[in-house]
């Protein structure tokens, strides 16, 4: 394609190692088709781990950098200065990062939530527009190809009109077996939602970018279900959509042998749609009249949208890092046009971002309000 960098993009990463599965996910996804190289990082708050972990990534010395300030600063001065940096912190630093990085013209990928309050995400949304940079969010799983072809087949009106928006995303990872006692559990790095910000912010973009409509109003009964944890595991929440559509979100973090159970569900007048990411190459499409049929990635009825995200033949399982990785390179198309055309990207913008942030915070008021219904403003 043509809008395709001429060169390799220079990627920094600000966090996401020691351990980190998100910040290693960034990394190989990065690398996956080739157009991103890893040469510039703050790893860790003590900065001779941050050198031993540049060591282990062949990463310059001299640009493993103390802190995320030293970073943006001598980076920006630096003939072959970083494209964009990945932001994989704690919830509580994302704006302050973010924030530096853009200051000093360097476009940004951030993990979500982008900050901890709507004033904040705006307060970005804002410098990103004015200043034409990127500022992506790494919502991975609109970038699945049966996603891409699920949301094709509602917006070309195969479901009929959108009845009901159903989203779940259970998980375990909070659970006495796999859950340490990390940053997550900490309001002060966290912020004021845990399960919500964690998963629930993906199950509600996903609703969105599937279905084509945006959340209006939404009530949430949210709980820590273990008496251990300061912060919710556990959100029911209703949501009403534009045009009277209903819906609903569930998500937990305290599910036994639940691993990653993100699933959508669409109904329409004439049709419904089943996705669960832990088959991602197959969606169950019900037509009002007929058996279901499943549909495959990469098949014959596969959308453009969605075959422009697979790589490889159908029956040959793609999944998490093709869909990172499709982020990724649809980020390099857009800033190798120094940042034009970022209205119809292919990946969640600072405003997707933002409408994250005012959603988790929508669920937090309605749940300190008895669970009474509140406008998401945004």
């Amino acid at each position: 394609m043509t809008d395709l960098p001429s060169r390799r993009m220079r990627l920094g990463l600000v966090g996401g190692v020691g351990g980190s599965a998100v910040g290693s996910s960034h990394i190989a996804a990065a690398r996956l088709d080739g157009r991103w190289e890893l040469v510039a990082g703050v790893f860790s708050r003590d900065p001779g781990r941050t050198q031993a972990v540049a060591r282990e990534l062949l990463i310059d010395p001299a640009r493993a950098y103390p802190d995320f300030n030293q970073m943006a600063a001598e980076e920006a001065g630096r003939s072959d200065a970083i494209d964009a940096v990945t932001i994989c912190t704690p919830n509580d630093t994302h704006f302050e990062i973010a924030n530096a990085f853009l200051d000093k013209g360097i476009h940004v990928i951030c993990d979500k939530p982008l900050a901890l309050s709507v004033e904040q995400a705006c307060g970005l949304r804002a410098k990103a527009l004015e200043t034409g940079l990127v500022l992506a969010v790494t919502y991975t799983y609109s970038a699945y190809p049966m996603v891409r072809m699920a949301r094709d087949m509602v917006a070309d009106g195969q479901l009929g009109p959108i009845r009901a928006v159903h989203v779940e995303y259970a998980s375990h990872y909070q659970t006495e077996r796999f859950a340490p006692k990390d940053w997550q559990h900490d309001p002060a790095k966290a912020g004021l939602l845990g399960v919500v910000a964690a998963l629930g912010t993906h199950a509600f973009h996903l609703a969105e970018f599937v279905s084509g409509l945006r959340v209006e109003t939404l009530a949430a009964d949210l709980a820590s279900l273990d008496p251990d944890h300061p912060l919710d595991d556990h959100a029911g929440i209703l949501l009403r959509f534009e045009g009277g559509v209903r819906g609903c979100l569930m998500c937990t973090s305290v599910a036994h042998g639940h691993e990653n159970g993100l699933a959508l569900r669409i109904l329409g007048s004439k049709g419904a749609l089943v996705w669960r990411q832990e088959q991602p190459d197959f969606m169950v499409f019900s037509p009002g009249a007929g058996p279901s049929v499943l549909l495959t990635r990469g098949g014959p009825s596969s959308s453009a949208s969605a075959n422009r995200m697979t790589r490889i033949a159908a029956g040959h399982p793609e999944g998490y890092l093709e869909a990172f990785a499709n982020l990724y390179t649809a980020i390099a198309r857009v800033i190798a046009r120094g940042g034009e055309g970022q209205d119809g990207a292919d990946f969640p913008t600072a405003h997707e971002g933002a409408r994250g942030v005012a959603f988790m915070l929508a669920a937090f008021r309605s749940a300190h309000a008895q669970t009474a219904f509140v406008p998401l403003d945004l």
